[in-house]
């Protein structure tokens, strides 16, 4: 009988599993070609506005192959319910049996998008951090703060949110983990004081501009997952010493590399992908002068990475 696993369970079998390098190694099999994924399903929604994307693939010689839907729709928080949802099916590769069903509710979906961000810092964020700032006071943005607790030294973080409510409620939260917290409503107080600089909104228009970024500022880009989003002005990839893809076939498609890339401001040689940059440190930042962004649009090898983790782990717990 296949098993079925709660939200409560998958939290509970996370303190067990390593995500960041679980992520990481999955990244390195995708550059490699050793991971098989098509392209990704996508429904739009207008009224309300929600997207909904269905990922699947596996990785060759591997023991499972997975089919991951997620959702969100940002109105919910009107109706006092979460933006987020979804669940992931892990399936036997040699079979074709159904293995596990998930009922993750997105958060495996946002834990693997955190943990990429935090891989991304690993590689390509300064020696030293002076302020992060974070675009984004929901799920996401508190989540990649978190993911790099244990990549880069440094508690001192503002954040930009749509309210000062929101802005509140994540400032209240993130002080009782350990951070000091600044908020503001306003892009260039983020440009102008930070070196590591998070988006993590679900934004269809720049949220910083080219004459903003200062030397030596890393940009980790995650909201722009659809091709109608973007955070960047296109401008701050041309004027990038680094632009790195989580995978440059979907960013020709979406996020801010494939508007930059339309509008003719970069070549898809100029772009890196991570997982070779993490087997290369010669592609990897080597200077702190150097401007680099990272364009994550998340790639379904993350969701089999995780999934096929937490599952490993349940079993071995039942």
């Amino acid at each position: 009988m296949t098993d079925i696993f709660t939200l409560d369970q998958i939290k509970a079998s996370l303190k067990d599993i390593d995500t960041i390098k679980a992520i990481e190694q999955g990244f390195v099999a995708y550059s490699q070609k050793k991971a098989v994924i098509p392209p990704i399903g996508e429904m739009i929604f207008e009224k309300p506005p929600g997207d909904v994307h269905i990922k699947y693939g596996y990785i060759i010689g591997d023991d499972y192959y997975v089919i991951k839907i997620a959702a969100g729709f940002y109105e919910n928080t009107k109706l006092n319910i979460p933006t987020d949802s979804g669940l992931m099916l892990v399936f036997k590769q040699k079979t074709g049996e159904l293995a596990c069903i998930l009922l993750d509710e997105g958060h495996l979906t946002n834990l693997r998008t955190a943990a990429a961000g935090a891989v991304v810092a690993k590689y390509f964020a300064p020696k030293s951090v002076q302020r992060i700032g974070i675009f984004g006071a929901g799920t996401q943005g508190r989540m990649q703060l978190e993911h790099l607790k244990p990549i880069v030294d440094c508690k001192d973080v503002i954040v930009w949110g749509l309210s000062q409510e929101e802005l509140d409620v994540y400032k209240m939260d993130m002080e009782f983990l350990g951070f000091s917290i600044q908020t503001t409503m306003n892009s260039e107080d983020i440009a102008s004081s930070c070196n590591l600089i998070v988006t993590a909104t679900p934004s269809k228009s720049p949220l910083l501009r080219a004459d903003q970024i200062r030397k030596g500022t890393h940009i980790t880009a995650m909201g722009s997952d659809t091709p109608e989003k973007n955070e960047l002005e296109p401008g701050i990839l041309r004027a990038a010493d680094i632009v790195v893809a989580d995978s440059i076939s979907q960013c020709r498609s979406r996020g801010e590399i494939s508007v930059a890339l339309k509008a003719g401001l970069i070549e898809e040689k100029d772009i890196l992908e991570l997982g070779n940059a993490i087997l290369d440190e010669k592609l990897q930042r080597t200077s702190e002068d150097q401007v680099t962004v990272a364009d994550l649009t998340g790639v379904a090898v993350q969701d089999i990475q995780i999934s096929k983790a937490v599952y490993k782990t349940l079993a071995q717990n039942k």
